[in-house]
This record gives structure tokens, sequence and C-alpha cells, in this order.
């Protein structure tokens, strides 16, 4: 047996690195034209899931009848080449299949049909391919049972930990989209023909003729690699003909945060990452900042008279956008500039303003590139003022910096008269639930750090927060006096603007609805009340809130374990792109705990009757069922925990795009490691009981997870991060990866037909992922938050093991 694991085993590995990196491929591709927005990811990761469970399943009827397995490997094989550069050509255009404004967000239905569409081809070969590789496996071994399916389970999951680090730290630096999915389809081919390359008695062969036909194709693949490149710039510059036509795409650059792409319109450059705007500036040849760095100046002079001498800034994003320069205008000492991407920094640099060029060569100014969030939560540094320039958080990535984490650690680095700055969009008066939900969930999570937080503005609404009260001021004739003791010399902004931008009668009423607004359970469904015609001065509003209700934590406190301002930002901008959709948004907001109890009750209902009919007939309906009830809750439980694992993991780093393949990487070398454990070390793999054991194991680790996790994320030091994510990663796969031996021989001594058993399995457990997926990342993260995605799967396992309880006396 030996001698023939290692060309097996080859294959088995193939197939687990190239559906790794495919679902990488895809996932970012996808992502890029979502806007970046996580809650796609969910989508994405179910459409795989569940087409590759039903590949699976196809592949096990396919084999049954054709009894010709290496002729569909060969087939399947070919497909998976041909599959990924199609359909990621496919999604660079996919805009252009829906009837969508420039620049607007596709709805969330779009996007299911454009998953599972797209999905398809890829998946479906490479769930019949792991069912081939069974059954030749087992047939090489000559066992009639489905050690060859565990063979395979143990080898595509180690299969899938090489592709994930592979694509993280080669591919995703050195290689195109087309250009690693060709490689990996070239990778699956060959380890094809490396199967099959030994003739002799007991040795698989290809049918007659394919072997040429393959290395033809093999061939042709490789040679078409060079010239890839070209492809991969064309189908961007198609995916922005349909995104934005009236910008052209100037170039595109590949980066660990993301693909950045520079586009133009007259004298104005844009620069998005994952398809998601981070900012628009003049070029170099414009001397007086324009309508592009507008934005920008207004932001940094109010930003900087909220402190009467700030000598010492910091200042998280924007710099690139003309912050930097306005604020280098006021009297600072040193500014300490930090931009995540150092990609993006070089792209902007031959289309950065010479304002902002000057500025980044002030000796002042110290450019750190690392993410904010890390910094905040690392450096012991004090700080008169710390303004956070970034886009709103229409990305889980981006609401970080808009969480109570996020303000409480920056409180720590202000000084005892220190101010904070943060700013969104908004709308006149608030009008509208989204927007006043997220707006006001942002000033209800900044009260809970800072003992003074004034919110100011109409078409962008600033916040103004500090311990220091007589700091922070939205009084025009303070602000006034300030700016002009300055003696500040600007072309973009004088002292005039502070009557135009804080005019008090609007000052009043945003200041009434943030104070107001989500202090009722049904806030968040209602939106705000109407403003009284006289609410009052701010101060008066601010004595007056002493008074008033407390706040609705569960929709109006933004926390990295549940951040619901990205999730409000989300309906913000679906409300704005599409009309007609919003109430699917709504109903999610509907969601209460309580409502897993029906999930707990009705499987236990079903066993009980199956039970019953048990005794009747004589025949084993509850245990099959329960079985394939195990495994359905543990795909659903490895999908939830990963889910969970990412998002927090992505609070703290932020850089998931890059660290999603490595991340996904240890958990499959967890799942590959239990899997082999249970193959290797267990004889009797067809016992009950053992299979109910593990159900409470995973059970058990679930809660675990959800107990450590919110305390994982708080740790300060970066190095004790990354280890406590990689053991909770890796331990959640481990106990998952058990599992599916202990289930698939069960079933097995049930069905008494290996491929049968080993499809239904791996199809139900795919399934179960898919629902664990769509749920997690939709609707449990968002609404009820990262630690109930732990619950649900240690629930949803707890259920399976009560279930499992109940009907093995039928079994046995």
């Amino acid at each position: 047996m030996r001698s023939k694991i290692p060309r097996y085993l080859l294959a088995v590995l193939a197939l687990g690195a190239v559906a790794q990196i495919g679902q990488v491929l895809l996932l970012r591709e996808l992502l890029m034209v979502f806007h970046g927005n996580e809650l796609s990811i969910g989508l994405i990761l179910s459409a795989w899931l569940l087409w590759v469970g039903m590949g699976s399943r196809l592949g096990a009827v396919i084999v049954g009848r054709l009894n010709r397995p290496l002729f569909l490997l060969m087939i399947t094989g070919g497909g998976i080449l041909l599959a990924l550069p199609v359909t990621i050509l496919l999604i660079r255009g996919l805009r252009g299949f829906f009837d969508v404004m420039p620049g607007a967000y596709i709805s969330l239905p779009d996007m299911v049909i454009s998953c599972l569409l797209l999905m398809a081809p890829a998946c479906l070969l490479i769930g019949a391919h792991f069912v081939l590789l069974s059954r030749v496996w087992r047939e090489a071994d000559h066992a009639e049972d489905t050690s060859g399916a565990g063979k395979t389970y143990i080898g595509e999951a180690a299969g899938n930990m090489l592709g994930g680090i592979l694509f993280t730290f080669v591919m995703v630096h050195h290689l195109d989209s087309f250009q690693s999915a060709v490689l990996a389809g070239v990778l699956m081919i060959f380890a094809v023909l490396w199967m099959t390359r030994q003739r002799g008695k007991g040795m698989p062969t290809l049918p007659s003729g394919s072997r040429p036909v393959l290395l033809g194709l093999l061939a042709v693949a490789i040679l078409v690699v060079p010239f890839l490149g070209h492809v991969d710039q064309w189908a961007y510059r198609m995916q922005w003909q349909h995104f934005a036509p009236d910008y052209p795409l100037v170039e595109t650059h590949q980066s660990k945060h993301g693909t950045i792409s520079v586009v133009q319109r007259g004298d104005q450059y844009s620069f998005f990452q994952s398809g998601h705007l981070v900012f628009s500036t003049a070029g170099p040849e414009v001397i007086a900042p324009g309508l592009e760095e507008q934005e920008a100046v207004i932001f940094a002079h109010l930003a900087m008279v909220q402190h009467r001498q700030p000598e010492q800034v910091l200042l998280i994003g924007g710099g690139l956008r003309g912050t930097l320069s306005e604020i280098l205008k006021h009297p600072v000492e040193r500014v300490d500039y930090i931009e995540m991407d150092k990609v993006l920094t070089e792209a902007a640099m031959p289309y950065a303003s010479r304002a902002t060029l000057e500025a980044l060569a002030d000796p002042r100014v110290r450019l750190i590139h690392t993410d904010g969030r890390l910094y905040i939560k690392t450096s012991d540094r004090r700080y008169d003022m710390i303004i956070v320039d970034v886009p709103d958080p229409a990305t889980a990535v981006l609401n970080r910096f808009y969480t109570e984490e996020f303000f409480e650690e920056a409180a720590a680095l202000l000084g005892p008269d220190g101010v904070f700055v943060t700013s969104v969009t908004s709308t006149a008066d608030l009008r509208g639930t989204a927007i006043a939900n997220r707006n006001a969930t942002i000033y209800h999570t900044l009260v809970g750090a800072f003992s003074r937080v004034l919110p100011a503005g109409e078409r962008t609404m600033f916040y103004f927060a500090t311990n220091a009260p007589e700091q922070v001021s939205v009084d025009v004739l303070t602000l006034t006096e300030r700016f002009r003791d300055r003696r500040i010399e600007t072309e973009g902004f004088s002292e005039h603007h502070f009557h135009t931008l804080l005019p008090e009668s609007q000052l009043q009423r945003v200041n009434w609805v943030v104070r107001h607004h989500g202090r009722c359970p049904e806030a968040h469904l209602e939106g705000p009340g109407a403003v009284p015609l006289r609410p009052g001065t701010v101060t008066e509003q601010e004595a007056a809130e002493l008074l008033l209700p407390p706040v609705e934590p569960r929709y109006f406190i933004n926390s990295d374990m549940k951040p619901i301002a990205y999730y409000y930002t989300v309906m913000v901008w679906d409300d704005l792109a599409r009309t007609g959709h919003r109430e699917a948004f709504r109903w999610f907001l509907h969601v209460e705990p309580w409502w897993v109890l029906p999930l707990v009750f009705i499987p236990l209902v079903a066993v009980t009757g199956l039970r019953a009919a048990t005794r009747r007939t004589g025949r084993r309906p509850d245990t099959f069922w329960a079985i394939l009830f195990t495994v359905f809750t543990t795909g659903l439980s490895t999908m939830a925990l990963q889910i969970a694992l990412l998002f927090s993991f992505q609070s703290v780093y932020g850089f998931m795009y890059e660290m999603v393949g490595l991340i996904i990487a240890m958990f499959m070398g967890g799942l590959a490691l239990g899997a082999f454990i249970t193959h290797r070390y267990v004889t009797d793999k067809a016992n009950l009981n053992r299979l109910t054991g593990v159900q409470l194991l995973i059970a058990l680790v679930a809660g675990l997870v959800a107990l450590v996790l919110p305390w994982a994320a708080a740790v300060p030091w970066t190095a004790a991060i990354f280890l406590l994510f990689s053991v909770l990663t890796f331990v959640s796969g481990l106990v998952n990866g058990v599992h599916f031996p202990l289930a698939a021989a069960c079933c097995m001594a049930l069905s008494g037909r290996a491929e049968k058993s080993t499809g239904i399995v791996y199809g139900v457990e795919l399934f179960g992922a898919c629902c664990g997926a769509a749920l997690a990342s939709i609707v449990i993260t968002p609404i009820l938050g990262i630690t109930a995605c732990c619950l649900l799967a240690g629930i949803a396992n707890a259920t399976a093991f009560v279930v499992l309880l109940i009907s093995r006396r039928s079994y046995a």
C-alpha cells in the first residue's frame, strides 16, 4: 500500500490546493465587483460549497453508471483548467449583465444570482473530482469500505492548507489572477498524468489516446501563461468600462490589501481598492486645490481648530487626498501619518498634487506604513489630536475604525486635553432610517469613550470628541478666533467658511436627532422622530440628554464583535443604488436570539418520530437521518467558526484580503490532522458512540471559542494575537476533521455502498457549510455579533449530540 499512496496522494493534494487557490481567487474577484462588501463573503462561500456538494453527489452517480473513473478524472481535470480563468473573465464583466448605475452597488438579490451562476461550473467539477479520486483510491487498495474517501478527505484538506500557503506567500505577490488560475489547472492535469504514469497489473491507466490529449492541453496552458498578463489588463479595462465608463482605467497594482485601480477624469485621479473608493485627488499639474480636495480641506481645518494648541497629531488615512498638507498649515510640531498600504502610496505618488508631495517631504511628517488600528493598539506615544480620515464603514475592514474598542484605544493615546475627530457621509437633517441609524450609532458609541462628543455637518457629519469639555466647540465665533490667531493662508478655506458650515439651526436639528435616536426598542426600524420646531441650543441639548432613556445597545452601539454600523452603511448604499430591496435588510433586523429554539426543537421531534417508526417497521431511518444531521451541523459549525475567526482576525489586523488564504490554510491543516488521526488510529470507525462523543466535543470547542475570542482580540501584543488566532483556528479545524471518517463509516454500515456514502456525507457536510456561511456573514455577525456565530455552532452540535443519543439504540 505504501508504494501506491504517494501517487494517489499527489493527485489528492493537487485537488485540495487547486480548490483552495480557486476559491480564494474567485472570492477576491467577486469582492472587487461587490465593493469589498464582506456580506458577500457568505454568499460566495455558500455558492461554492453548495455546488461542490452537488458535484460530489453528481460524481457518485456518474461513476456508478459509467464505471470509468480515470476517464472522468481526465474530463474533470481538463474542465477545471478551463473553468477557472473563464469564470474570472465573466466576473470582470459581471456588472455589464445587470441594469445598475455606474459606481452603484449591486443589490443583494443580484449578488445571490451572480454567485450561484458563476460558481457552478468549476465547483461541480471539483466536487466530482473528489468522489472520483475516492473511488480510484478505494479500488487501488482493494477495499470495500469508505477508507478511500477518508484518505481523500485527509489529502484534500492537507492540499487546501498547502494551496492557502502557496497563494498567500507566492501567488498573491508575483502572479495575476489569470496566471494563478491557469497554473492551478496545470497542477491538476499534471497530477492526473502522474497518477497514471506506471503500467502493470492493478495499476490504473488512462483510456487509449487520452494521455496525448492531456499532454497537449498541459503544453498549451504552460505556453500561454506569459501572455496572460495582457489578458488580465484587458479584463480590468473591460471591468471599469462597466463600473465607471467616464473614468478610464490608468493602471492597476496588486497589493496584499487588495487590487488597487487608478482611474482618471480630467485633472482628477481616483484610487479604488478592491472596488471601493479610497480617495480622489487633483493631479500634479493643479496648483490650488479644487473640488477634488475641497472636502479634505474643510475636514482638516474644522478638525484642527477643535484644539487650542495642537502640536502632536496622529492622522490615520486621508493624507494622499490633501488632508495632510492642510494640517501642516497649523502650528504643529509633528504629524504621524498612518497609511496602511505602501503599494497605494507608491501608486499615488505620480498623480499626487504638489501640495501633497511637499507635505510628505516636510520634516515634521513621519509616514508610517502599518494598519492604523494595530498602531493605535500597540503605540505608547501621546497625541494632542487623533484625526481619522478613512471612508465610511461600508466594509468590516473600515468598520474597525468606528467601534467602541477603537474609540477607547484612541482615547488612551490622547493627552489630558486631547481631541479625537472623525467623519462620515450624511444627509440633510439625517433623513432616511439607515443613515440616521448609522450616524446615531457612531455618536452613541463615541459617548461611551469620551465625556463630550459634538456632532456637526450636513452632507458630511463630523464628530469632535474629548475628555476635556472646553477644548471642542461648534461655536462659530470661538472657532473663527482660533483660526484667525494662527494666521493661516490657504486657497481653499477662510474664516468665513465657519458661518457656512456651522449654521445654528442646522446644528440644533442634527444634534437633536443623534442624541434622541436609538433610545426605544423599535428605533432601528422606525427611524428618528420629527425634530421639534425649537429643539434648543446644543448646550441645552447636552444638559437635557442626561435625562433621556438609555440607548438600545444591541442596535446602537458598534463594536468589533458586533459591527452593526457596517450593516447600516450597507443599507445606506442599497438605498442609494437600488430601490425595492431595502425590505430584505430590514427583515434581517427583526432577527432575535430565541429564533434558534425552533431549529433545536424540530430535529428532536423528527428523530423521536422516526425512532417510533423504527420500532414498528424494524428499519433504521432514524439512525441514518441522525448521522446525516450530525454531518450537516458539523459542516454548519465548521463554516460558522471559520467566518467568526476571519472577521475577528480582521478586526485586529485588517488585511484579510491577503491573509484569508493563510487563515483557511491553518483551519484546513487542523482538519487534515484530525481526519488523519481518526483514519490511522481508530479501528472501529462505524461506532455511533464515538461519533456521539465527537459531536459533543465539537459543541464544547465552539463554546470555548465563543468565550476566548473577545479576550483574544483585546490582547495588545501582535505576536500573541496571531498565535492565539492560529491556535483557535487550528483546533477548530482539528475537532471538525475527526468527524468525517466516522460519519462516512457509520453511513457505509447502513447503506453498504462506499461511493454513495462518500457522496452523501461529503455533499451534506458541504450543504451544512453553505448554510453556515450564509447565516454567519449575512445575518448572525452584523445583527447578533461574531460571538453568536460560535454559539450557533455550539448549539447546533449540542442538538446533534442529543439526536444521536436518541437514535443510537436502534443502530445497535
